[in-house]
Order: C-alpha cells, then structure tokens, then sequence
C-alpha cells in the first residue's frame, strides 16, 4: 500500500471535524466506560494502554508482529481462533491481539498462547495511534468484523503497514446507513488491503465504500468454522452437573436483560423435570439475573459460588467467563439468547457444532442469512413467543427429532469449514508485505 494516498479536500475538513469531535465524544462516554470497568474488574489489566500509556521499555515488545484487533468479547474469541489457525502454518509467527474491554482482556490472557502479547487498542486519537505503531511497530493490522478506525487508517496507511478487514459482514440496517455516507467514508475504507467476506452477497456494499472489487474475497465465516475450537465435555463441568441428578440440561446461551428469568419458566413448563443452565452475555450482571430468577420462584445456584443445590423449581447460572463453548457440549438442547427480548441475536455455531438441537427468537438479525437458512432447512426452530418456544421444547425430547435437525444444522455449516485457514492465506498475500 503506498505511502503517499491522497485525500480530497472535502474529506479532509470532514476528517478536521472528526478530530474535533472526538474529545467530546470521549468525554460523554467516560463515566459509562469508567463504571463498566469498575463492574468487569478491568482497572488491574494494563488499562493505561487504552491511551497508549504503556509500562517498561519498549525493547520488550514484539515489533514485527501480526496484530489483530478486537474490540469486543465476540471478536476476541473469533481472533484467538485465527491465531491458533496462523500458529499451525507458521509457528514462529509473533502475534499482539489489541482489545477494547476488561472481558476480551481476560479472554485472551487466560488463552495462554506461546508468545502472545494481549494489550488494549488505543482510542482513535491521533496521538494515541501514533505511539501505539511507534512502538510495535507491527508487520500488518487485521481488523475483525469491526469498524475502520479513520486515525488507525491513516497512520497504518503513512506508515505502510496494510490493514486488512476479516469475516466482515455488514448488517441490512448498517448497509443503508454507510450507503447514505459512502462518500465521506470511502476515503478510509478504500485503504483496505483485503476485505474477506462472510457471505459474497455484502460484496456489493463493500465496493460501493470504496474497496477495488480485487481486494474483496469470500472466505467464509470464521464463526461458523470449526477450526481447532470444537466444544468439549469437560469432567469439572460433569461433576457439577451432577449435583443436581441426572436431569435433562437446557443450555440458554448469551442471555440479555430480561430474558433470564422468563426463559426459564418456558423451559420449566414445558420440561418440568429439565434443569435450565443460564449463561448471561455479560456476567457482570450476576447479581441482577439471581434477582431475577429467584423472584420468579428459582432456587439458584452460581457457578462462581457452587453450592449444594437446595432441591425444588432450581437454575443453574454459568457467572464466569469464556465457558460458553465447553458448557454447550453438556445440553441436550441449546435456546440462543438476546433473540426474544432484544435484537441482533447470539452466534448458533457453537451449538451446532456441539451437536445440539438449537431454538432462536424472532430476532437473529446479527446472523442472518445463517439463521433463516436454519430454519429453512430445518436446522433450527424459531420460536416467535413462549406457546411456540414451549411447542418446540416438547417437539425436541424426541430423539429422531433431534437427531434430523443437527444434521441439517450441520450441513448448513459446511460451506465455512475451512475460512480460518482461508483468510490466513490471503491476509499473508496482501499488500505491501509478503
């Protein structure tokens, strides 16, 4: 990528008045941000390298590495994957994953992968970018699913080192708004060295921003691609379990407020003898959803604090982070959260590929066309309110019924095996670095 890109004039003002903005922004979004790190424990993580404030000598560092951008707890797991994938072609490959919360911090520490250093990414200041790259000095950027990041771009871009965007998707609602402001963000988007798409029909918007149609490629969904990270039963999570009896489990992933407790008595009406397993998205918000749950009679039992259970209508809630995956592979059946109080969804790959029945909301906007794909091809059941979340909790305590929709799920999947490996081929082949 050369050097010397220019930028019109009127995308320099506007890009003037995003530098002026900034502070502001950051100054609204402060007390926000200082609470959620207050609540997620993230004061003890390094957290000074938010604003490229960094301890020790810059010696120390991996400069020349691969770094990988993930701002939220989702993208973090998506980059830990490619990096295990990147790892067995290139064992030597040097990585720095940068992420934006406390959670993705202790996500990717507790990965524990030979020779990864985990640090916050800057904010988008100017300043901040700059140290940043100064002192990494990284090969190249890969940005996952996120946004562009115009001072990211355009440091990366002065410095010649090429950014690339993976498993990016671009929801309907967000296309029509970057389509309304295409031409103020071209200029940043069109310094992409590749764009690797989940599905080839966003290829269009993507061309639309500026991206030249030879930079663009369909590689599949890293979500949605087994890779190395396939669920597993683990024994710890059995002994658990087991407290409670040998009771049908009835896993409600990435629940949101709202949801829990109403889940729950779904589950408990339609499978009186079922133990409903609860992972909220955030656990930060234990306190709010064992409120919850024993209000609406539960007896409930934390994950961060076990205890005997106390016998009666019980839930069991997973408080802890980064157990989700390894927890699916212990339900007999998997209900998808943040699709039936809010929007957007939660990723259903991970019940697939545990293979588990698996039942979503009326809302799966974040995964479509997989979702109705699903559910065209009778790999999943939507359920529009409780009647039919009850109906479909009946319908999959057949066994045949059950075993029919994972192998439908299954098949639905197959055009993504492999994008990992995919997107590693071709992030390597573009740009300025071989």
């Amino acid at each position: 990528m050369a050097c010397g890109h220019s930028f019109p004039v009127i995308h320099g003002i506007f890009h003037f008045f995003y530098q002026l903005a900034l502070p502001l922004v950051f100054l609204a979004a402060f007390p926000g941000w200082v609470v959620k790190m207050i609540r997620r424990g993230g004061f003890g993580t390094r957290l000074a390298e938010r604003v490229a404030w960094y301890g020790g000598p810059a010696d120390y560092e991996p400069c020349g590495a691969v770094h990988l951008h993930a701002i939220s707890v989702g993208e973090c797991m998506l980059a830990l994957k490619l990096i295990r994938v990147w790892r067995e072609l290139l064992p030597d490959q040097a990585f720095v994953i940068a992420v934006g919360t406390a959670t993705g911090h202790a996500v990717a520490a507790e990965a524990r992968i030979p020779g990864l250093r985990v640090t916050y990414a800057p904010l988008d200041f100017s300043i901040m970018v700059r140290r940043y790259l100064k002192r990494f000095e990284p090969e190249r950027v890969v940005l996952i699913e996120g946004e562009i990041w115009p001072n990211l771009m355009r440091k990366c871009t002065g410095r010649g080192v090429p950014v690339s965007l993976v498993n990016a998707r671009m929801s309907p609602r967000s296309a029509r708004r970057l389509e309304k402001a295409a031409w103020l963000a071209r200029p940043y988007y069109s310094l992409l060295s590749l764009v690797a798409l989940q599905f080839d029909r966003d290829r269009g918007i993507w061309e639309k921003l500026g991206v030249s149609p030879e930079k663009i490629a369909m590689t599949g969904s890293l979500k949605f691609d087994p890779g190395p990270d396939i669920p597993r039963r683990r024994p710890e999570f059995s002994a658990l379990l087991d407290q409670f009896g040998n009771r049908p489990v009835v896993l409600a992933a990435s629940t949101h407020a709202g949801e829990e407790a109403w889940l729950a008595e779904q589950i408990h009406k339609a499978i009186p003898e079922a133990l409903p397993v609860i992972v909220p998205r955030h656990a930060e918000r234990r306190s709010e959803v064992r409120a919850e749950l024993e209000r609406a009679g539960f007896s409930v039992v934390m994950r961060s604090a076990p205890a005997l259970p106390a016998g009666g209508k019980e839930a069991f809630v997973i408080d802890t982070t980064g157990e989700l995956r390894d927890w699916t592979a212990h339900a007999d059946i998997v209900i998808i959260g943040k699709s039936f109080m809010a929007h957007g969804g939660q990723n259903p790959a991970e019940a697939i590929l545990a293979d588990k029945p698996l039942i979503f909301g009326p809302h799966m906007e974040n995964f479509e066309p997989l979702a109705d794909d699903l559910v065209k091809a009778g790999g999943a059941t939507r359920a529009s309110d409780a009647d039919e979340l009850i109906a479909a909790l009946h319908a999959l305590q057949d066994d045949a019924v059950r075993r029919t929709q994972v192998d439908r799920a299954r098949q639905q999947l197959a055009n993504h095996a492999g994008a990992a490996e995919r997107i590693v081929k071709l992030v390597r082949s573009s740009g300025d670095v071989g």
